[in-house]
């Protein structure tokens, strides 16, 4: 679809009339202002923690399995830290032992990793100012695809759940000369954020067509998040009043 003007997420994306029903204790393992007011938005009764990782690229790990090892590897981390288990990676959703008493209440861990990939290259975050020009200055005129990779490990129903999904946007910007790129680095925004750049802020400006997950681009695929929460919990997160 094509992206030229902003709707901020917290009027574009939920109905007023709105009811979280809590039964899972759910954690958001990520500290990112973006995805905590996305949590926000849709009402919920979360907590926050923040998974310590080395999210140093692996030599000649393509992007894709970069993203996903990143979140797996943050929500097993605030698992281990939250409740001293281990989560293991699986391809069943079942971890093979729990504890011997269990948990005293069922709880899902979220966590997410966002990357930009331009002709099969990772762009993070940027080191300094130089950088972000220089990111930007690759960007320019050009299509790229954003990646967010997302994990939910919970326990529900006596059993230890997980589930790695991704979802990926092509966003093309339009062709700036590098004195823009400089002014736009000078605002500060891109300073946090992979591929030194935010959608959701003067990104308006110079993103010409977004093809995918606007949410995805911000920080996290809200609807394919929820989704994946219902496959694995049977429930949905957020429930809406009749």
């Amino acid at each position: 679809m094509d992206f030229g003007f902003y709707l901020p997420l917290h009027i574009s994306l939920i109905p007023d009339k709105r009811l979280f029903i809590l039964m899972i204790e759910i954690y958001l393992a990520s500290t990112s202002p973006r995805r905590i007011q996305m949590f926000k938005d849709l009402g919920l009764n979360f907590k926050t923690h923040s998974p310590d990782i080395d999210e140093k690229k692996l030599r000649g790990e393509p992007a894709l399995h970069y993203a996903n090892r990143l979140s797996f590897q943050k929500a097993s981390k605030a698992v281990s830290n939250l409740f001293h288990f281990e989560i293991k990676k699986s391809t069943s959703f079942y971890a093979p032992t729990l504890p011997e008493k269990g948990f005293e209440k069922d709880w899902a861990v979220l966590a997410a990793d966002t990357i930009v990939v331009m002709q099969g290259q990772v762009l993070g975050k940027p080191k300094d100012e130089a950088d972000a020009v220089k990111t930007l200055s690759k960007l320019s005129g050009k299509t790229h695809d954003v990646i967010t990779s997302f994990s939910w490990v919970g326990y529900h129903s006596g059993k230890i759940k997980q589930l790695t999904h991704h979802s990926k946007t092509k966003v093309s910007f339009s062709d700036k000369p590098i004195d823009f790129w400089r002014w736009y680095v000078a605002t500060g925004e891109p300073m946090d954020k992979a591929g030194s750049y935010g959608a959701q802020g003067y990104g308006n400006i110079f993103i010409e067509k977004l093809t995918g997950s606007y949410s995805n681009v911000v920080g996290l695929p809200l609807s394919e998040t929820l989704i994946a929460y219902k496959k694995l919990f049977g429930v949905d997160l957020v429930e809406y009043k009749k």
